[in-house]
């Protein structure tokens, strides 16, 4: 009966290795059986995954911010509908009221759109991308466990028959074999992960940079056009009468301050560029 064809020993032979490993595992953990360190694989692997977590993170916390944004600029619009139901349109402060709901409607439509647009094409689907690319790795340093756990498992069949010759001559020659196969196969997958895991980390400076460089670039523009738009809305309640509640003075000093941190975002280097 040809073997291969028959899914019931596949599965079968699946479960026994599965029972193998999972036996090797214990008795590696109690000490009873030798377990294969590799100090430099060890390192990688712990790499990835301080890697992975932060790409991931920093994904999830750039979309985030994404639907913040789209958030706040809704409840701006709903504001601005309700600040102008508070006018006439012929009072003084009713034209003031008109241009703040359309100065917050073309807030949504340009600025918020073209950050939607930039954070979306520029940052989170580079990153999606990226992100793709994790499970491919993480599948890898499974086989990888699995193959070790194998290897360390006829090694030490082989060693007990090295030092307790079996009565079959042919015992300890195929046991050997069958470790020097599986010492192998365990190498090969080890050392594609060890000379893989680098050269995706290194992708931050080329990958990751740019993208960063393009989230705050982005949060420049739409915070300048925020604050361009806004602006002239409040000399438009200026000019109609409205003093705000504060005084002049006041109201220079937190225009000052907001202009002073738009220009901190200008003088970082990524946005000079």
């Amino acid at each position: 009966m040809d073997t291969q064809a028959n899914p019931n020993h596949n599965n079968r032979k699946g479960f026994t290795k599965a029972v193998n490993r999972a036996a090797t595992g214990v008795m590696q953990s109690i000490g009873t059986m030798e377990k294969t360190i590799d100090k430099e694989y060890e390192e990688e692997e712990k790499r990835f995954k301080v890697f992975e977590a932060k790409v991931e993170k920093i994904h999830r916390e750039a979309k985030g911010y994404l639907d913040a944004v789209r958030a706040m600029t809704v409840a701006q619009q709903r504001m601005a509908e309700t600040v102008d139901h508070f006018y006439d349109e012929g009072g003084p402060l009713g034209y003031a009221g008109l241009q703040y709901k359309q100065a917050v409607e073309k807030l949504d439509e340009e600025c918020r759109n073209e950050l939607d647009t930039n954070c979306r094409v520029t940052v989170l689907e580079p990153l999606g991308k990226l992100i793709q690319a994790f499970p491919d790795f993480n599948e890898a340093i499974k086989k990888r466990q699995k193959k070790l756990l194998d290897y360390d498992q006829l090694n030490s069949k082989s060693r007990k028959l090295a030092e307790k010759p079996s009565n079959d001559p042919q015992a300890y020659p195929t046991a050997q074999a069958a470790t020097n196969q599986a010492k192998e196969i365990y190498d090969t997958v080890n050392s594609q992960l060890v000379t893989e895991i680098p050269k995706l980390i290194d992708l931050r400076v080329p990958y990751l940079d740019p993208t960063f460089e393009a989230l705050v670039k982005s949060q420049l523009a739409f915070n300048e056009g925020a604050y361009s738009k806004l602006s002239e809305i409040q000399r438009a309640f200026e000019k109609a009468g409205a003093t705000g509640g504060g005084s002049v003075g006041a109201g220079d000093e937190l225009e000052g301050r907001v202009e002073g941190v738009l220009q901190q975002m200008r003088e970082l280097s990524i946005c000079g560029k």
